[in-house]
């Protein structure tokens, strides 16, 4: 099994408002940057979901794949148990709301059963040159969304 790392961000200018993703695969040396937006209202969380969502998309055959994101919304999600709650629970949070971007989250679910998928948890804005480089791509994203 080939073994990929991805390093994914997401922005919004407002919070709901237009986004970007960004994300950058490693494999064997080779990088990959991939990016999108989108122009009507969102938001952060969903384009941090988008990115990893996209890039896993973005693999052509089953992967185990390092994924480094400073979402903690993703990242507790997985390696906390949270998403398996809100399957057992109807998609319902602890507080018995309804868990908000189930879209998503099923999309990512529907991935990682097709890849092994290990959850790394790094601080944003940190210095790490691939987040930082993430963090470009979804901010420009968000920019040419704002101009369209």
């Amino acid at each position: 099994m080939k073994e990929v790392s991805i390093y994914t961000d997401g922005a919004c200018s407002g919070n709901p408002g237009p986004g970007g993703w960004g994300a950058v695969l490693i494999y064997n040396g080779h990088k990959k940057e991939i990016s999108g937006r989108v122009e009507e209202a969102t938001t952060n969380n969903r384009m941090e979901l988008t990115a990893v969502i996209e890039a896993l998309k973005a693999l052509k055959e089953p992967c185990k794949v390092k994924v480094y994101s400073d979402s903690a919304y993703l990242i507790n999600a997985f390696r906390q148990g949270w998403i398996d709650r809100w399957q057992k629970n109807g998609w319902l949070n602890s507080r018995k709301e309804k868990v908000e971007n189930i879209d998503l989250w099923q999309a990512l679910l529907e991935l990682t059963a097709v890849h092994r998928v290990e959850w790394h948890k790094i601080k944003g804005h940190d210095g790490i040159f691939l987040n930082e480089r993430c963090d470009r791509l979804a901010r420009e994203e968000v920019a040419e969304a704002k101009e369209e």
